[in-house]
């Protein structure tokens, strides 16, 4: 019998480690060559894992909610159909030891039957043994939900386990009231209380980080403490690109079938600049630069209640701008639709972040390690400026900054780089480009 593992994949570039939000398999289920195996969270991506084999899950080695370093096996599937038919499955709770000690299993919760006290007289719920994940029992704690409650649960995860989507489900439909203490009679082993979440006496809301916010976070960190962060910021006169696009926008939405957008002549610009400055499509690895000789430009999406992630568009510096618009709509799309691959997510030498989009004026983003730099571009607001000859005109303005490595990217390096990204900004030919 041939027996293959699934390993938790690395799903972008420095991330280390991923969650598991769901199994669509159990130990016993077959599973077809590309079907849906699983969900994977990290602080970039949410994705659905395909099946690299066709069998039957022989055993699933961790459990929903649980973060697992990349390159650990996390489950067996079992390819020889014939010998898998006969074959037993085996037990789901064996969990291989990482490298790096992993997340402790959860331990079996040992319940006894509880009887609780309702309008309509008594019940009696006999609980057995039961399974958390430590999120769901983390969760629980802080709600103040006792294990008596839990027993109730009916989970939808592997092994009938609950998991965090039961958990938050069960809190709306329980309310604000939990089981009154008196209704629950326990036997002489009482179940420990269940500890009241932590406040201060200000009015405060204390809120867990999930394991996506904590994995940004930790980037956030380790990108300040690798890179010296310098920001050199300048105003760039969009007013013929307005003008263009204004005019021009309806008859590209008609060719291609979305919206023509401002962030595609920047990224069309910053490819240009970063043409004649290679420097800056660069990275440092010990004590060596590597000068990057392909540009494969990232550009941060927003998707709403995940933050902030960065596809790639790969070879930008061969695409025109309609080469570039179709590559942000495919990528943006598949980020909103959680469809990204790990490719789509690798592989970035230089990235753009447009927080415009929120009406921001500027900002002083962070490096997306192992980066040298970022570009960060403002909302584009009407103000009066002066022009030739001392007069003032209303003009479409944007304020640019760029956010690069300084062990690496000198002040001047940097200052230049800017300035060719706004020359080509304000001399463009749209009209030659498409």
């Amino acid at each position: 019998m041939a027996k293959q593992e699934i390993v938790m994949p690395q799903m972008g570039e420095s991330i280390t480690t991923g969650t598991i939000t769901k199994w669509h398999k159990k130990a016993g289920d077959t599973v077809a060559l590309d079907e849906i195996i699983l969900e994977i969270s990290t602080d970039k991506v949410e994705s659905e894992i395909p099946s690299p084999f066709e069998g039957r899950v022989d055993a699933i080695l961790f459990e929903e909610g649980e973060t697992i370093d990349v390159g650990v096996k996390i489950a067996v599937i079992e390819d020889d159909l014939s010998a898998a038919a006969s074959a037993p499955a085996a037990p789901a709770a064996k969990k291989e030891k990482a490298v790096e000690p992993a997340a402790a299993a959860p331990a079996p919760v040992a319940e006894p039957a509880v009887t609780v006290t309702t309008n309509g007289g008594t019940a009696t719920v006999e609980t057995g043994r039961r399974f958390y994940t430590p999120l769901v029992k983390a969760m629980a704690e802080e709600a103040g939900v006792s294990l008596s409650e839990l027993a109730n649960l009916k989970g939808s995860g592997a092994a009938g386990r609950v998991n965090k989507s039961d958990f938050e489900n069960f809190l709306k439909s329980r309310g604000d009231q939990p089981v009154a203490p008196s209704a629950i009679k326990t036997p002489a082993a009482k179940t420990p209380a269940a500890k009241a979440p932590v406040f201060n006496s200000e009015r405060v809301q204390v809120i867990p980080m999930d394991n996506m916010r904590k994995a940004i976070a930790k980037n956030m960190v380790q990108s300040k403490l690798t890179s010296p962060h310098v920001n050199s910021l300048d105003e760039i006169d969009m007013s013929h690109l307005w003008k263009f696009r204004e005019g021009f926008k309806n008859q590209f939405k008609a060719q291609e079938g979305f919206s023509l957008t401002y962030t595609h002549f920047i990224l069309y610009a910053i490819v240009q600049a970063l043409k004649e400055f290679p420097m800056v499509n660069a990275s440092v690895d010990g004590d060596n630069i590597v000068v990057k000789q392909d540009i494969n430009l990232g550009c941060a999406v927003a998707v709403p209640g995940n933050g902030l992630i960065v596809p790639v568009i790969k070879g930008a510096d061969g695409l025109n701008i309609t080469g570039i618009a179709r590559s942000v709509n495919e990528l943006a799309t598949k980020a909103r639709s959680k469809k990204l691959t790990m490719d789509d997510l690798t592989g970035g030498t230089f990235t753009m972040t447009n927080v415009g989009s929120f009406g921001t004026l500027f900002a002083t983003p962070v490096i997306l390690q192992p980066q040298a730099g970022i570009f960060a571009c403002g909302v584009i607001k009407k103000r009066p400026v002066v022009v030739q000859d001392d007069a003032i005109a209303v003009k479409s303005m944007m304020y640019a900054t760029h956010t690069y490595d300084h062990r690496i990217v000198d002040g001047e390096l940097g200052g230049r780089f800017l300035g060719s990204v706004k020359k080509h900004l304000e001399t463009m030919d749209p009209t030659s480009l498409f």
